[in-house]
């Protein structure tokens, strides 16, 4: 069998349902009543900007051939199984030429690559998308949500991802990925992307500190040197103390020092002291940090205070302020703060007098002062409050930040939850 016929046919199809390639592998499937054998491999027919499914390949016990059956004759597609209408399974027996590119053997867990052939990370999945009649490739899928749903922990993957969100953030368009080899039976390479560094600044840190920890050092320092200075130094801190010593050493020092000027002072110790001594002293003095002394004491350990866990930059506003004007000047002065979720109502010496989140500010009158919407009962911390306290209070209110005040009320600085968490458990 030389060709594949694409001629479609209509089938009922009442909504457009979206499916992913490793929930269907594998499926049973049925004809006239009966189980015929399991669906291995669909063929796809990339024609235009989306691939067209236009046949299942449907593997059947030993000693009987493979079908070939197409789009146009798959009655019902979902969890129980797959069911076809075909005249006789003889008439469809029979192997894809080697032109025809199939998604399991051809796309799934080959490496993605950038335009520049720099390896990224792997195909766990592919999204597909039943529209009118037909049945389209929509989306690559390598996440970390569909690794672990390839492994059958969809339901793991939802508690840790949440399911809204993350396939418009974690899933890439075919529309990237570059045209497959015409040979594609010889095809052992990589799913080439048309872009990469284009979608580097949407990849959360987090996410983008696991693809970097994967590829190798020069690979790694590639796409490490594309990223802009603030989402490179928060991709930074969530690399693992040993990506991170191999990283920053392929660095400038003052791409360095530039990078850790941006965390706070608990997240610089933090990157600084998996460093050799003299490489994290050497980096120290190229830094303007505000704040430089409450590192070194971090690292030298030599005052392990709730102070010097804090960060100076936070929002605050007397408490005659309409809420109008924060909210006018809010995204001036949002970036460029550690802690931009709360707003700390201070008198004209400093004292701490209440406190709005955001979500309040927003839903507030904007004619109403501060004062009138705050809340005036603080929860706070004093300077020489112990670290497990922080932890304990963290614990019991959920808090994103908690304020540092005197005995006066003048707040000295906010300790900020992801700060105090991340401490090595011999702080605590």
């Amino acid at each position: 069998m030389n060709t594949i016929n694409t001629a479609v046919e209509k089938i009922t199809v009442t909504q457009e349902p979206e499916y992913f390639l490793s929930d269907l592998i594998g499926l049973k499937v049925f004809w006239n009543g009966k189980k015929i054998g399991k669906l291995n491999d669909m063929a796809i027919l990339e024609h235009m900007k989306l691939p067209e499914v236009t046949h299942f390949i449907i593997f059947r016990p030993f000693g009987y051939k493979q079908l070939l059956v197409p789009w146009d004759r798959i009655r019902s597609l979902d969890k129980s199984g797959v069911v076809i209408d075909i005249e006789s399974l003889e008439k469809y027996e029979g192997e894809p030429p080697e032109s025809q590119v199939l998604l399991r053997d051809h796309v799934l867990d080959k490496k993605v690559i950038d335009m520049d052939d720099d390896e990224i990370d792997v195909v766990y999945d592919v999204k597909l998308m039943a529209r009118g009649q037909k049945l389209y490739v929509t989306d690559v899928d390598f996440s970390k949500y569909g690794l672990l749903r390839r492994l059958g922990l969809g339901k793991v993957a939802r508690a840790i991802y949440g399911l809204a969100e993350v396939f418009k953030k974690e899933t890439l368009s075919w529309a990237y990925v570059q045209p497959l080899p015409e040979k594609i039976s010889s095809f052992k390479g990589s799913v080439k992307l048309n872009v990469l560094k284009e979608k580097l600044p949407e990849i959360h840190p987090v996410d983008l500190a696991d693809i970097l920890e994967e590829l190798n050092e020069e690979q790694r320092l590639v796409i490490f040197n594309q990223l802009e200075t603030e989402h490179a130094s928060d991709t930074l801190e969530e690399i693992e103390p040993r990506v991170q010593r191999s990283l920053i050493s392929s660095l400038d020092k003052e791409r360095v020092a530039d990078l850790i000027d941006e965390m706070t002072p608990a997240q610089a110790a933090d990157v600084l002291g998996a460093l050799p001594t003299q490489q994290a002293e050497e980096i120290l003095d190229l830094m303007e940090h505000d704040e430089t002394e409450k590192i070194e004491s971090l690292l030298e350990k030599q005052d392990d205070t709730i102070v010097n866990l804090t960060t100076s930059l936070f929002i605050t506003f007397p408490p005659n302020v309409t809420v109008r004007d924060i909210i006018d000047g809010y995204r001036h002065v949002a970036p460029d703060v550690d802690v931009p979720m709360y707003i700390y109502v201070v008198d004209s010496e400093g004292r701490l007098r209440g406190l709005v989140n955001l979500q309040g500010l927003l839903l507030a009158d904007p004619q109403e002062r501060l004062e009138e919407v705050m809340d005036a009962q603080v929860i706070s911390l004093k300077p020489d409050s112990t670290i497990t306290e922080a932890v304990e209070m963290f614990d019991r209110y959920n808090f994103r930040a908690i304020p540092v005040v005197d005995d006066d009320d003048v707040i000295l600085g906010v300790l900020p939850a992801r700060d105090i968490m991340k401490l090595p458990h011999t702080y605590k």
